[in-house]
């Protein structure tokens, strides 16, 4: 069997990541990535593209289902008729909603709030679903291949899509 984690970081590698990609890793994130990291995870030393590519991900996806699957919240006023004008307004919402940290795959916590406890989500397009009510659950989720979730803290804006899907 292969090994699923390998050495943390140093407090100054993680401080140099948060300050390229301009985030505030949770605590309890920061606890995690000083004492192990995943082997097939992010190397926030050295994954500049894929780490980018993966910030860049929750956005475009959103954007991909605007144009293509009738994405539109009424919230979000009338539907522009420019594909322009509505990718605006999209990225105007996610610019507001609290940033999404990319932890493995299509998995990302928030960075907000700056507490230990955020959920973790699954992230494909405007398929948002909880991956576990904060960073524990979704190791025990992710690793052990179970999904249980239990009552997990809104994020505005994230908590919302995951809303939308159960009840849509």
């Amino acid at each position: 069997m292969r090994d699923l984690w390998t050495d943390g970081y140093s407090s100054d590698e993680l401080d140099a990541a948060q300050e390229r990609y301009g985030l505030r890793f949770p605590p309890d994130l920061v606890e995690l990535l000083l004492d192990r990291r995943p082997v097939d995870g992010w190397d926030w030393r050295t994954d500049d593209e894929g780490i980018r590519r993966a910030l860049e991900h929750p956005l475009g996806g959103l954007l991909f289902d605007l144009e293509h699957n009738g994405l539109w919240w009424p919230e979000w006023g009338a539907r522009p008729l420019s594909a322009e004008e509505r990718a605006e307004v999209v990225t105007a919402v996610v610019n507001a909603a609290p940033p999404l940290i990319p932890i493995y795959a299509h998995r990302y916590i928030p960075a907000e709030p700056q507490e230990a406890g955020n959920p973790v989500f699954s992230v494909m397009q405007s398929d948002v679903v909880y991956y576990g009510a904060n960073l524990g659950q979704y190791l025990a989720n992710e690793i052990g291949g179970t999904y249980k979730v239990g009552p997990t803290r809104h994020i505005p804006f994230w908590s919302e899509l995951v809303e939308r899907n159960i009840s849509g």
